[in-house]
């Protein structure tokens, strides 16, 4: 049984519009004016309002503000009653959440109709908000598996990792992951798939898996570019796919000090290390590549670096800097690397830190892009 609350001052429209509405099988609570209106609409949470626009303590149009800005009264429908019938005045009941409006004298046919039309809509907006709810439980569900199956910093003798992952929405399209090939080799990665939210989370987990089991098919692990020209052939752009990511791939020989690396599309790797004068060298460690799924015939290429000791690599996505201009100064990779030089100066250095200042060229200092750095500190 429907609850609906009336609220109207005049005791004679009160007792005609309870009969009238009760002999349709509808459970009615009467409140004389705004201020009880309010208060019993709080208790019961009535799926429609019929509400008088001129009252005494508090007018229609306000306790329709009121109810509408009232989370649990979210879904009710609010019926202004009212002898104003100009335009004016029907914009300012919609400007206040009002859904729809019944004039006096009150036609007992209109009424019924406009309560039966909005008791569909009260009902559908219920479903809604349900149906709402239930897939940000499953998005919430699906955040927590990501974040399960991202590994945790690592900290061995000869280096260290670090990283961040900061999605737009509670699900993004970057990932990274390292894992050992053998007792020197270790491998790490960074990847962005185009796009935010489930869509885009869904290729980055594939990749993980696929690269985590070693289920890509007659690839040598310690050759990135067979594994990006594997990666490649498996996830091809397709109209059921239209996905690409970018991706950054290497791997660290500790014994020999020593990184073989290729990039798909990606922004470069960023090597820092010091000279005797403490003087910071910069290498930025990228090869030519498109993106993976683009063309399938593309070929991908290594690179090669000695790794001096105390020096750090810095792979990152491009949310990290591509920010639209920010008090008339653009934000872009030139000066994450400069902001990258002084972090890297400090010997308290935290990736959190690094964070709070890239956070401070972002509009309203909230992240547009999927964000995601590593940092890896060679001993």
């Amino acid at each position: 049984m429907a609850q609906i609350l009336i609220i109207d001052d005049d005791s004679a429209t009160q007792l005609l519009l309870k009969r009238t509405l009760e002999s349709q099988g509808y459970e009615i609570t009467l409140a004389s004016d705004g201020e009880e209106g309010l208060i019993k609409a709080k208790s019961i949470c009535p799926a429609l309002i019929i509400c008088d626009w001129i009252m005494p303590r508090m007018n229609g149009l306000e306790v329709c503000r009121q109810i509408k800005s009232t989370p649990e009264l979210s879904t009710t429908f609010f019926i202004l009653l009212t002898s104003l019938d100009s335009v004016e005045d029907r914009v300012k009941g919609l400007d206040a959440g009002s859904d729809d409006f019944l004039c006096k004298p009150i036609e007992m046919y209109e009424l019924k109709a406009r309560v039966r039309a909005g008791l569909r809509i009260h009902q559908l907006s219920r479903d809604l908000q349900r149906q709402k709810q239930l897939l940000e439980a499953e998005l919430i569900e699906a955040a927590e598996y990501v974040s399960s199956i991202l590994p945790e910093p690592l900290q061995s003798q000869s280096l260290a990792i670090d990283v961040r992952f900061i999605p737009s929405r509670q699900l993004g399209g970057d990932s990274f992951d390292y894992f050992w090939l053998d007792s020197h080799h270790l491998v790490f990665y960074l990847l962005d798939v185009a796009g935010h939210g489930l869509r885009a989370s869904l290729p980055s987990l594939a990749v993980i898996n696929l690269l985590r089991s070693r289920g890509l098919n007659n690839v040598n692990y310690y050759q990135p570019k067979e594994v990006l020209y594997s990666l490649n052939q498996t996830f091809q752009m397709s109209d059921r796919n239209d996905k690409y990511f970018t991706i950054w791939y290497g791997v660290y020989n500790r014994k020999t000090k020593s990184l073989v690396y290729s990039s798909a599309g990606h922004p470069p790797g960023i090597l820092l290390s010091f000279t005797d004068q403490e003087q910071i060298i910069e290498k930025r460690l990228k090869t030519p590549g498109v993106p993976i799924g683009m063309f399938p015939d593309a070929k991908y290429v290594n690179g090669y670096c000695s790794i001096s000791s105390h020096s750090t690599l810095y792979i990152f996505s491009d949310g990290i800097y591509e920010v639209e201009p920010h008090n008339s100064s653009f934000w872009g990779l030139e000066k994450l690397i400069n902001l990258l030089k002084k972090y890297q100066k400090n010997p308290k250095r935290n990736l959190d830190q690094l964070l709070g200042h890239v956070r401070e060229w972002q509009p309203n200092f909230q992240f547009e892009d999927d964000l995601s750095i590593m940092q890896v500190d060679f001993f």
